[in-house]
């Protein structure tokens, strides 16, 4: 979040972006002949560019009994093709002074390179090149990297912890149930022919995207990636996530006892995805009006003026590909009760169910709100970032629609989605309570960077590699 920055300079600005100020517009679109969609825009602000391949696939296309393949599956595209041996495409990258990674989600998996604009054809190739020649050695060590990044990243630090088993409550039917790294029991059971499978169905140009921003001609780059990629033949077809999350009809509650520094909760409600227009941009703001930012409501009054907790997060995904959780989750301070916490938080969460926003309180939510978005596209990694997620969820075109739509958010807009969703028939509340200190050098000091993700945060939510 660019909060300080959009603090002094949104306020006086943003505002007057015009409504049809936005990117779509210059992008150049291709749907190459084997069904992979290409996106192409110039940014000429740097010598630089970034090239991004989208895969439409995420923890949300795994079986009970199989999670965590999508993100072994990325660590392993890492471990070579039949043309490159292990790492040796990392190695090219930055050879050629460009920089590689990839991360997955519940949704999505998206592999990245930066590099100079001269040097473009570089990742084209390489990309290209594992996408058709997979052929992954190290299967064994490669598994275990990623045990023991489940054990560093979420059973090692309490408040992930937590997250995962809240979500695991809140969703029963729906594959957010499982965290997108897997479990552990399942990722020791994963077989080298399991993720061929999976590869062979969710790694074929009819389920990619790809999306190249930079200072370069957008009909060279174009040429470049139909030449690369064109020939590339395509799997089965992948099947549809058709389960649906069933209303929920009562609060659930979790406690996770576990060894940590001090008590911690986590709750989430369930809402729509940006799928649900009005209500969606509704609850972007009402997420900043809460928790974002020092002079939010819960921060000011949570933080500042009584000091009951360390930090406060709250908000959700809006570009989630299914409907997820808003969430409030805060760790408390020495000799602070958890549910007293928890009641000054329902506190601030009635009134505004009960009482309208304020009008300038209003318009600097959503003003914070824009400034975010239109700052981050100085990046033009976030600006390729915005386009793949936008395309995968129906169009980038949409990417445009969030400036009016943030805009067009009424205090009654606000008070309708608190009223609506933020109800305890319609929560999960998660508890950690502390059973001893951490041992020395463990995660646990603070909030989860991982538990609040939001479009501007990009990839905050991500299992990276």
């Amino acid at each position: 979040m660019l909060r300080a920055i959009a603090a002094a300079a949104a306020l006086v600005s943003i505002a007057s972006v015009p409504a049809t100020a936005g990117i779509a517009d210059a992008v150049k679109a291709e749907t190459l002949p084997n069904g992979i969609r290409v996106l192409v825009l110039e940014n000429h602000k740097a010598p630089v560019a970034t090239f991004n391949v989208f895969y439409h696939v995420g923890s949300r296309n795994e079986q009970f009994g199989k999670t965590g393949l999508s993100h072994l599956l990325e660590h392993l595209m890492f471990r070579g093709t039949r043309k490159y041996g292990p790492e040796q495409f990392s190695n090219i990258i930055q050879e050629n002074g460009g920089v590689d990674n990839a991360f997955t989600t519940s949704d999505y998996t998206d592999y990245f390179e930066d590099i100079n604009k001269n040097h473009l054809e570089v990742p084209i190739s390489l990309e290209a090149d594992r996408m058709a020649n997979f052929a992954p050695q190290g299967f064994d060590s490669e598994r275990a990297v990623v045990m023991e990044e489940r054990r560093m990243s979420t059973e090692d630090k309490p408040e992930d912890a937590l997250d995962e088993q809240m979500r695991a409550a809140a969703f029963v039917e729906h594959p957010y149930h499982w965290p997108t790294i897997g479990w552990m029991q399942d990722i020791r059971r994963l077989t080298l022919d399991d993720v061929y499978a999976y590869h062979n169905i969710y790694y074929s140009p009819q389920n990619a995207i790809i999306v190249a921003v930079g200072d370069f001609k957008a009909g060279q780059v174009m040429k470049q990636i139909e030449e690369a990629f064109s020939g590339i033949k395509n799997g089965p077809k992948p099947p549809p996530v058709t389960e649906v999350e069933p209303e929920q009809r009562g609060e659930r509650r979790i406690e996770l006892r576990h060894p940590a520094d001090l008590p911690a909760f986590e709750e989430g409600f369930h809402v729509p995805n940006l799928k649900a227009g009005s209500d969606a941009y509704a609850l972007e703001v009402l997420g900043e009006i809460l928790a974002d930012g020092k002079s939010s409501r819960l921060y000011r009054r949570m933080v500042v003026q009584k000091r009951m907790v360390v930090d406060i997060n709250a908000g959700f995904d809006m570009t989630s590909f299914d409907p997820s959780l808003f969430i409030v989750a805060a760790q408390m301070r020495p000799g602070v009760k958890t549910e007293d916490a928890i009641a000054e938080v329902d506190n601030e969460i009635a009134e505004v169910r009960d009482h309208p926003v304020a009008a300038d309180e209003l318009q600097k939510a959503k003003n914070l709100e824009q400034a975010q978005f239109v700052f981050g596209q100085d990046s033009i990694f976030r600006e390729a970032m915005l386009l793949g997620i936008y395309e995968m969820l129906g169009g980038y075109k949409q990417v445009d629609d969030y400036l009016p739509g943030i805009d067009k958010v009424t205090a009654a807009d606000v008070q309708r989605v608190a009223r609506k969703y933020l109800v305890s028939e319609n929560r999960t509340m998660g508890v950690l309570i502390p059973t001893g200190m951490l041992p020395r050098g463990a995660a646990g000091g603070g909030l989860s960077g991982g538990q609040v993700r939001h479009i501007d945060d990009a990839v905050s939510d991500e299992v990276m590699r």
